[in-house]
Protein backbone atom coordinates (compact mmCIF):
# COMPACT_ATOMS: atom_id res chain seq x y z
CA UNK A 1 0.00 0.00 0.00
CA UNK A 2 1.13 3.52 -0.75
CA UNK A 3 0.33 6.70 1.16
CA UNK A 4 1.27 9.05 -1.67
CA UNK A 5 0.69 9.05 -5.41
CA UNK A 6 2.22 10.88 -8.35
CA UNK A 7 -1.11 11.13 -10.19
CA UNK A 8 -3.68 13.81 -9.43
CA UNK A 9 -7.09 14.55 -10.96
CA UNK A 10 -8.07 18.23 -11.10
CA UNK A 11 -11.16 19.98 -12.46
CA UNK A 12 -10.60 23.33 -14.20
CA UNK A 13 -13.39 25.73 -13.21
CA UNK A 14 -15.66 27.64 -15.57
CA UNK A 15 -18.27 29.00 -13.12
CA UNK A 16 -16.17 29.53 -10.01
CA UNK A 17 -17.57 31.96 -7.42
CA UNK A 18 -18.58 31.96 -3.79
CA UNK A 19 -21.08 29.13 -3.34
CA UNK A 20 -23.93 30.44 -1.19
CA UNK A 21 -25.07 26.84 -0.46
CA UNK A 22 -21.80 25.88 1.23
CA UNK A 23 -21.25 29.18 3.06
CA UNK A 24 -23.77 28.20 5.75
CA UNK A 25 -21.19 26.02 7.53
CA UNK A 26 -17.90 26.79 5.79
CA UNK A 27 -16.65 29.74 7.83
CA UNK A 28 -13.55 30.09 5.65
CA UNK A 29 -15.54 31.55 2.74
CA UNK A 30 -15.67 35.31 2.22
CA UNK A 31 -17.38 37.59 -0.26
CA UNK A 32 -15.09 39.31 -2.77
CA UNK A 33 -16.34 42.60 -4.14
CA UNK A 34 -15.78 41.50 -7.73
CA UNK A 35 -17.97 40.39 -10.59
CA UNK A 36 -18.30 36.60 -10.90
CA UNK A 37 -16.65 36.59 -14.33
CA UNK A 38 -13.60 38.34 -12.86
CA UNK A 39 -13.51 35.92 -9.92
CA UNK A 40 -13.70 32.95 -12.29
CA UNK A 41 -10.91 34.32 -14.49
CA UNK A 42 -8.66 34.88 -11.47
CA UNK A 43 -9.44 31.36 -10.22
CA UNK A 44 -8.56 29.92 -13.64
CA UNK A 45 -5.24 31.77 -13.62
CA UNK A 46 -4.43 30.46 -10.13
CA UNK A 47 -5.51 26.96 -11.19
CA UNK A 48 -3.35 26.96 -14.34
CA UNK A 49 -0.32 28.30 -12.43
CA UNK A 50 -0.78 25.59 -9.81
CA UNK A 51 -1.03 22.81 -12.42
CA UNK A 52 2.13 24.10 -14.15
CA UNK A 53 4.07 23.96 -10.87
CA UNK A 54 2.90 20.42 -10.15
CA UNK A 55 3.83 19.22 -13.64
CA UNK A 56 7.20 20.94 -13.40
CA UNK A 57 8.21 18.69 -10.48
CA UNK A 58 6.99 15.58 -12.30
CA UNK A 59 3.48 15.12 -10.90
CA UNK A 60 1.07 13.65 -13.45
CA UNK A 61 -1.92 15.98 -13.45
CA UNK A 62 -5.07 14.89 -15.27
CA UNK A 63 -7.01 18.08 -15.94
CA UNK A 64 -10.68 17.83 -16.88
CA UNK A 65 -12.68 20.95 -17.70
CA UNK A 66 -15.86 21.65 -15.80
CA UNK A 67 -18.97 21.68 -18.02
CA UNK A 68 -21.38 24.53 -18.77
CA UNK A 69 -24.24 22.08 -18.30
CA UNK A 70 -24.81 22.83 -14.61
CA UNK A 71 -24.10 25.66 -12.21
CA UNK A 72 -21.25 24.11 -10.22
CA UNK A 73 -19.25 26.89 -8.52
CA UNK A 74 -17.24 24.42 -6.38
CA UNK A 75 -16.28 21.94 -9.10
CA UNK A 76 -12.63 22.92 -8.51
CA UNK A 77 -12.77 20.69 -5.37
CA UNK A 78 -13.28 17.14 -6.77
CA UNK A 79 -11.81 15.39 -3.73
CA UNK A 80 -15.16 15.75 -1.97
CA UNK A 81 -17.27 13.66 -4.33
CA UNK A 82 -14.85 10.92 -5.40
CA UNK A 83 -11.90 8.88 -4.16
CA UNK A 84 -9.73 6.37 -6.01
CA UNK A 85 -8.16 3.33 -4.36
CA UNK A 86 -5.25 1.02 -5.09
CA UNK A 87 -7.43 -2.09 -5.47
CA UNK A 88 -9.28 -0.41 -8.36
CA UNK A 89 -12.30 0.67 -6.29
CA UNK A 90 -13.85 4.10 -6.62
CA UNK A 91 -16.06 5.67 -3.94
CA UNK A 92 -18.77 8.24 -4.69
CA UNK A 93 -19.87 10.41 -1.79
CA UNK A 94 -23.05 12.18 -0.65
CA UNK A 95 -22.71 15.97 -0.73
CA UNK A 96 -24.25 18.51 1.64
CA UNK A 97 -24.88 21.28 -0.92
CA UNK A 98 -27.40 20.39 -3.62
CA UNK A 99 -25.48 22.20 -6.35
CA UNK A 100 -22.35 20.23 -5.44
CA UNK A 101 -24.13 16.95 -6.25
CA UNK A 102 -24.10 18.05 -9.88
CA UNK A 103 -20.29 17.82 -9.87
CA UNK A 104 -20.44 14.01 -10.00
CA UNK A 105 -19.75 13.06 -13.61
CA UNK A 106 -19.53 9.68 -15.24
CA UNK A 107 -17.30 11.04 -18.00
CA UNK A 108 -14.57 11.62 -15.41
CA UNK A 109 -14.42 7.85 -14.85
CA UNK A 110 -14.59 7.21 -18.59
CA UNK A 111 -11.67 9.57 -19.13
CA UNK A 112 -9.56 7.68 -16.57
CA UNK A 113 -10.39 4.39 -18.26
CA UNK A 114 -9.33 5.76 -21.65
CA UNK A 115 -6.01 6.71 -20.00
CA UNK A 116 -5.54 3.06 -19.07
CA UNK A 117 -6.67 3.02 -15.44
CA UNK A 118 -8.55 -0.02 -14.17
CA UNK A 119 -11.80 0.61 -12.32
CA UNK A 120 -12.79 -2.54 -10.49
CA UNK A 121 -16.02 -1.46 -8.78
CA UNK A 122 -17.85 1.70 -7.80
CA UNK A 123 -18.95 1.95 -4.18
CA UNK A 124 -21.78 4.48 -4.22
CA UNK A 125 -22.86 6.17 -0.98
CA UNK A 126 -24.84 8.94 -2.67
CA UNK A 127 -28.31 7.58 -1.82
CA UNK A 128 -27.64 8.80 1.75
CA UNK A 129 -28.42 12.31 0.46
CA UNK A 130 -32.11 11.38 0.48
CA UNK A 131 -31.86 11.03 4.27
CA UNK A 132 -29.75 14.20 4.59
CA UNK A 133 -26.70 12.16 5.56
CA UNK A 134 -23.36 13.27 4.17
CA UNK A 135 -19.72 12.21 3.99
CA UNK A 136 -17.66 14.45 1.75
CA UNK A 137 -14.83 12.25 0.52
CA UNK A 138 -11.27 13.06 1.48
CA UNK A 139 -12.52 16.38 2.79
CA UNK A 140 -14.16 14.43 5.62
CA UNK A 141 -11.82 11.44 5.66
CA UNK A 142 -8.07 11.65 6.17
CA UNK A 143 -6.88 8.24 5.05
CA UNK A 144 -3.76 6.56 6.35
CA UNK A 145 -3.67 4.10 3.48
CA UNK A 146 -0.65 2.19 4.79
CA UNK A 147 -1.84 1.67 8.38
CA UNK A 148 -5.51 1.43 7.29
CA UNK A 149 -6.80 4.16 9.57
CA UNK A 150 -9.35 6.83 8.69
CA UNK A 151 -9.38 10.06 10.70
CA UNK A 152 -12.67 11.96 10.68
CA UNK A 153 -13.84 15.16 12.35
CA UNK A 154 -17.61 14.84 12.60
CA UNK A 155 -19.73 17.68 11.22
CA UNK A 156 -22.89 18.34 9.22
CA UNK A 157 -20.85 17.04 6.30
CA UNK A 158 -19.35 13.97 7.98
CA UNK A 159 -21.82 11.49 9.45
CA UNK A 160 -20.48 9.02 12.01
CA UNK A 161 -22.51 5.97 10.93
CA UNK A 162 -21.74 6.46 7.25
CA UNK A 163 -18.08 6.98 8.07
CA UNK A 164 -18.05 3.65 9.93
CA UNK A 165 -19.80 2.00 6.96
CA UNK A 166 -17.07 3.34 4.67
CA UNK A 167 -14.42 1.95 7.04
CA UNK A 168 -16.06 -1.48 6.98
CA UNK A 169 -16.28 -1.46 3.18
CA UNK A 170 -12.70 -0.29 2.62
CA UNK A 171 -11.13 -1.97 5.67
CA UNK A 172 -10.05 1.06 7.68
CA UNK A 173 -10.09 1.57 11.44
CA UNK A 174 -12.20 4.67 12.24
CA UNK A 175 -10.63 7.38 14.41
CA UNK A 176 -13.41 9.81 15.19
CA UNK A 177 -13.36 13.20 16.89
CA UNK A 178 -14.90 16.67 16.64
CA UNK A 179 -12.88 19.73 15.64
CA UNK A 180 -13.83 23.33 16.33
CA UNK A 181 -12.88 26.81 15.26
CA UNK A 182 -13.69 30.10 16.95
CA UNK A 183 -16.07 32.23 14.87
CA UNK A 184 -17.04 35.56 16.44
CA UNK A 185 -16.14 34.28 19.92
CA UNK A 186 -18.17 31.10 19.47
CA UNK A 187 -16.87 27.54 19.09
CA UNK A 188 -18.23 26.20 15.80
CA UNK A 189 -17.67 22.81 14.25
CA UNK A 190 -15.05 22.72 11.47
CA UNK A 191 -16.76 21.56 8.29
CA UNK A 192 -13.98 19.34 6.87
CA UNK A 193 -11.23 17.34 8.55
CA UNK A 194 -8.77 18.24 5.81
CA UNK A 195 -8.66 21.91 6.75
CA UNK A 196 -7.18 21.08 10.16
CA UNK A 197 -5.19 17.91 9.42
CA UNK A 198 -2.73 16.63 6.81
CA UNK A 199 -1.29 13.13 6.81
CA UNK A 200 1.95 12.34 4.98
CA UNK A 201 4.27 9.31 4.78
CA UNK A 202 6.27 10.05 7.91
CA UNK A 203 4.55 13.02 9.55
CA UNK A 204 1.20 14.64 10.29
CA UNK A 205 0.27 18.29 10.47
CA UNK A 206 -2.66 18.87 12.79
CA UNK A 207 -4.34 21.59 14.83
CA UNK A 208 -4.62 19.83 18.18
CA UNK A 209 -6.13 22.99 19.69
CA UNK A 210 -9.18 22.41 17.49
CA UNK A 211 -9.98 19.13 19.27
CA UNK A 212 -11.61 20.41 22.46
CA UNK A 213 -12.23 16.99 24.00
CA UNK A 214 -9.00 15.97 25.74
CA UNK A 215 -9.69 12.23 25.42
CA UNK A 216 -10.30 12.54 21.68
CA UNK A 217 -7.16 14.64 21.24
CA UNK A 218 -5.07 12.12 23.17
CA UNK A 219 -6.46 9.26 21.09
CA UNK A 220 -5.62 10.97 17.77
CA UNK A 221 -2.05 11.68 18.91
CA UNK A 222 -1.66 8.10 20.20
CA UNK A 223 -2.60 6.65 16.79
CA UNK A 224 -0.32 9.01 14.88
CA UNK A 225 2.64 8.29 17.14
CA UNK A 226 2.19 4.52 17.21
CA UNK A 227 2.35 4.62 13.40
CA UNK A 228 5.64 6.50 13.56
CA UNK A 229 4.33 9.87 12.38
CA UNK A 230 6.08 13.00 13.61
CA UNK A 231 3.29 15.29 14.83
CA UNK A 232 3.64 18.92 13.73
CA UNK A 233 1.13 21.06 15.61
CA UNK A 234 -0.38 24.16 14.00
CA UNK A 235 -2.48 26.90 15.56
CA UNK A 236 -6.08 27.86 14.87
CA UNK A 237 -4.81 31.03 13.24
CA UNK A 238 -2.70 28.93 10.88
CA UNK A 239 -5.75 26.78 10.11
CA UNK A 240 -7.55 29.98 9.06
CA UNK A 241 -4.71 30.46 6.55
CA UNK A 242 -5.14 26.89 5.23
CA UNK A 243 -2.00 25.46 6.85
CA UNK A 244 -3.95 22.27 7.52
CA UNK A 245 -5.03 21.89 3.91
CA UNK A 246 -1.96 20.33 2.35
CA UNK A 247 -1.17 17.15 0.44
CA UNK A 248 1.98 15.11 0.03
CA UNK A 249 2.56 13.91 -3.54
CA UNK A 250 5.31 12.16 -5.49
CA UNK A 251 7.19 13.99 -8.22
CA UNK A 252 9.93 12.79 -10.53
CA UNK A 253 11.81 9.68 -9.34
CA UNK A 254 9.28 9.27 -6.51
CA UNK A 255 10.61 12.37 -4.74
CA UNK A 256 8.17 13.56 -2.07
CA UNK A 257 6.74 17.08 -1.95
CA UNK A 258 4.29 18.71 0.43
CA UNK A 259 1.89 20.82 -1.63
CA UNK A 260 0.28 23.90 -0.12
CA UNK A 261 -0.92 27.39 -0.95
CA UNK A 262 1.23 30.48 -0.64
CA UNK A 263 -0.98 31.69 2.23
CA UNK A 264 -0.38 28.43 4.08
CA UNK A 265 3.38 28.64 3.53
CA UNK A 266 3.54 32.28 4.60
CA UNK A 267 1.87 31.58 7.95
CA UNK A 268 4.21 28.74 8.95
CA UNK A 269 6.99 29.45 11.42
CA UNK A 270 10.64 28.90 10.41
CA UNK A 271 10.75 25.98 12.88
CA UNK A 272 7.69 24.33 11.30
CA UNK A 273 9.16 24.75 7.81
CA UNK A 274 12.45 23.24 8.97
CA UNK A 275 10.63 20.24 10.48
CA UNK A 276 8.62 19.64 7.29
CA UNK A 277 11.73 19.97 5.14
CA UNK A 278 13.41 17.22 7.14
CA UNK A 279 10.77 14.92 5.63
CA UNK A 280 10.25 16.35 2.14
CA UNK A 281 10.42 19.47 -0.02
CA UNK A 282 7.67 22.10 0.00
CA UNK A 283 5.89 23.42 -3.07
CA UNK A 284 3.56 26.38 -2.70
CA UNK A 285 1.37 28.28 -5.15
CA UNK A 286 -0.81 31.37 -4.80
CA UNK A 287 -4.51 30.39 -4.54
CA UNK A 288 -5.84 33.59 -3.01
CA UNK A 289 -9.09 33.92 -5.00
CA UNK A 290 -9.86 30.20 -4.78
CA UNK A 291 -9.31 30.18 -1.01
CA UNK A 292 -11.24 33.37 -0.32
CA UNK A 293 -14.38 32.54 -2.30
CA UNK A 294 -14.26 28.77 -2.14
CA UNK A 295 -13.16 28.31 1.44
CA UNK A 296 -10.89 25.45 0.39
CA UNK A 297 -7.26 25.33 -0.65
CA UNK A 298 -4.58 23.18 -2.32
CA UNK A 299 -5.57 19.84 -0.81
CA UNK A 300 -9.23 20.20 -1.79
CA UNK A 301 -8.30 20.79 -5.43
CA UNK A 302 -6.46 17.48 -5.82
CA UNK A 303 -8.18 14.11 -6.07
CA UNK A 304 -5.45 11.50 -5.69
CA UNK A 305 -5.47 8.71 -8.26
CA UNK A 306 -4.29 5.38 -6.81
CA UNK A 307 -5.99 3.18 -9.42
CA UNK A 308 -3.97 0.37 -10.98
CA UNK A 309 -3.01 0.73 -14.62
CA UNK A 310 -4.11 -1.83 -17.15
Amino acid sequence: MQQTTNTILMIRPINFRMNEQTAVNNYFQEELDLKNAVINKKAQEEFDGFVDKLRHIGVQVIVIDDTEEFDTPDSIYPNNWISFHQNGDVALYPMFAENRRLERREDVLEKLETLGYNINQIVDYTSAEEEHIFLEGTGSLILDRVNRKAYCALSARADEELMIEFCEDFEYTPIIFTAYQTVENERKVIYHTNVMMTLADTFAIICLDAIDDKKERKNVVKHLKEDGKEVIAITEKQVANFAGNMLQVKGENDKRYLIMSQAAYDCLTPAQIKTIERHCEILSSSLETIETCGGGSARCMMAEVFLPKA
